[in-house]
């Protein structure tokens, strides 16, 4: 079964635009080496933080990719830029709906 995580980012002041440029950077490494992934992408919020949306075949192609060179540059890259650890949530999704609609 898939899962969907969602990745809270919390910039430190100021540093938002740089955040978004190291997670920038990082995507196309996961994108093309972690198998498994059918979504990586992040999105700006109102509340001055940025989501990251993700979507993987199963949780132990998650599980490999957290433990993925990719990951560990990114992880990297963001120390330095981020006031607090990153929220992961995890979730199975629940089909409801059309095909296209009702399931990410």
């Amino acid at each position: 079964m898939t899962v969907v995580v969602t990745a809270i980012f919390y910039p430190k002041p100021g540093k938002k635009q740089e955040l978004v440029a190291a997670l920038a950077k990082a995507i196309p490494a996961v994108h093309a080496q972690d198998a498994g992934c059918r979504l990586y992408a992040i999105h700006d919020a109102a509340d001055g933080t940025i989501t990251m949306i993700e979507k993987w075949d199963s949780a132990e192609l998650l599980q490999t990719h957290s433990k993925s060179a990719a990951t560990a540059a990114l992880n990297a890259a963001i120390a330095e830029v981020i006031a607090k650890p990153t929220l992961v949530t995890k979730m199975e999704p629940i089909p409801a709906g059309t095909a296209e609609q009702g399931l990410l």
